[in-house]
């Protein structure tokens, strides 16, 4: 059973995504500020949680930017049609996804699956090491896919699974070009449409945990106009 935090201001929100989690088997547990989301983090083990970005008190960015200095959980930010700005500054800081309100059941179902089946099964969630491994190499990167561990350099680094999934395409397809709609449609499994800044910055992300330095990257290339690739080390 995964554990879902719902946290929304508004009780509503939390009550109707309350029915659509439980009614598909998901156990949740609720807050309704950034402060009690942080403590139910602390509380519970969570495997994703759903965060509304305009709340009194500690607001769903500075929460998401707290939670995300001691876990990896999936984040996935609840935003007005009219929050582009702190859509943005949501992923820049650490979320892996976002909906916009009012939200479809459908949709909030699907994300939370894709999010869940990253989490748990494609790196996010510790794992142990199997025998046996595929590991993926380019220059100091080493991926261990069975283990779902990333190292540089042989220091381990710690990667949300949004930022796994992009590194194990690219690793899986070195000095090939992947525009920004084909990395969004293979990653999140969901039409690419106004994708580019979602994908820039989560590649930012991964350029400051792999790089030295990250404004003149060694791995991961830009290839202008066009998307980007894995150089060849």
């Amino acid at each position: 059973m995964y554990n879902i935090l719902i946290c929304d201001d508004d009780k509503d929100i939390v009550s109707a995504l309350d029915i659509y989690l439980t009614s598909e088997g998901y156990r949740t547990f609720h807050a309704y500020n950034g402060l009690e989301a942080l403590a139910a983090a602390e509380r519970e083990d969570l495997h994703l949680i759903l965060m509304d970005v305009m709340m009194p008190g500690l607001d769903g960015i500075r929460a998401t930017a707290r939670l995300r200095e001691t876990t990896n959980i999936p984040i996935i930010l609840l935003t007005a049609k009219s929050e582009d700005t702190d859509k943005i500054l949501g992923l820049n800081i650490g979320a892996d996804d976002y909906i916009t309100k009012p939200f479809n059941p459908i949709e909030v179902l699907a994300r939370v699956k894709s999010q869940l089946r990253r989490y748990t099964t494609l790196g996010g969630r510790t794992r142990a090491p199997a025998e046996n491994g595929s590991v993926l190499t380019n220059g100091g990167i080493a991926m261990d896919d069975a283990a779902k561990s990333v190292t540089v350099d042989g220091e381990r680094v710690s990667l949300t699974p949004i930022e796994y999934n992009i590194l194990l395409l690219l690793l899986r397809h070195p000095g090939r070009v992947f525009s920004t709609g084909q990395i969004y449609e293979q990653v999140w499994n969901d039409p690419s449409l106004g994708s580019e800044n979602t994908v820039a910055v989560h590649i930012r992300h991964l350029r400051e945990k792999l790089e030295i330095d990250p404004a003149n990257p060694r791995y991961i290339k830009v290839v202008w106009g066009l998307g980007y690739k894995m150089e060849k080390i």
